[in-house]
């Protein structure tokens, strides 16, 4: 994709809305927001739109960060057959848990969220906001620990152990995990940062970042077309 091409684009029109009285151009912005989603810390973002002509401050693109960090779309309902679903230890400033929930046919990553402990209390929880996004009642779902087989079992959900169908996710928990390896510095280990960071993430996971295992398109188009 051409420079030309980034810089055109924009995130969903419904947020046009944001950006009013900014006097940095939409494209611009969004471009800017989207280079620090993909891995790019606030001072390298600064440099690249000085590259463009664009002088702001990095305490500028985190302003335009917090702003769409509320205003992000949830992923389109679907209706899974199968969803892996499993959680990993992260740190930043102290131990956090990630748990995240995938359709293994359209990739599309249903839901995410960061707990401060796993359990079967915090794996109830994350079931129960899937259930709350997506019909999810005839769905089978992908464990890995048999933790989560009582917490299902709650929620009147079927699910198994597999230990070869999750390679999908197992790949995602590695993306995300070098992205926040970038982060570290600005997430400064907060739940409520951390959790907006995991917003925007999954909005260009799902949206802007084309799958190599679909062939190029998004999850969400696999899921709307």
């Amino acid at each position: 994709m051409q420079l030309a091409d980034l810089l055109r684009e924009h995130l969903d029109i419904e947020n046009q809305d944001t950006w009013e009285n900014e006097r940095t151009p939409t494209p611009v912005r969004c471009f800017a927001v989207r280079l620090h989603s993909i891995g790019l810390s606030l001072r390298d973002v600064k440099a690249v739109l000085a590259w463009l002509g664009v002088d702001r401050c990095y305490q500028a693109v985190w302003n335009w960060k917090e702003t769409l960090a509320g205003t992000q779309n949830d992923p389109p309902t679907a209706e899974p057959s199968r969803v892996a679903v499993d959680e990993k230890q992260i740190e930043v400033d102290d131990e956090k848990w990630l748990y995240a929930a995938i359709d293994t046919d359209s990739k599309l990553l249903l839901e995410v969220d960061a707990y401060s402990r796993r359990g079967t209390g915090p794996e109830a929880a994350f079931l129960h906001r899937l259930t709350e996004k997506h019909n999810v009642s005839e769905t089978e779902f992908l464990v890995e620990a048999g933790g989560y087989l009582a917490p299902l079992a709650r929620h009147e959900l079927s699910g198994h152990l597999d230990y070869s169908d999750r390679n999908h996710i197992e790949k995602w928990f590695q993306t995300v995990a070098m992205q926040i390896d970038r982060f570290h510095y600005f997430w400064q280990g907060s739940q409520s940062s951390a959790k907006r960071w995991l917003r925007r993430f999954r909005h260009y996971y799902n949206r802007n970042r084309p799958n190599q295992a679909l062939d190029g398109p998004t999850p969400a188009e696999e899921v709307l077309n």
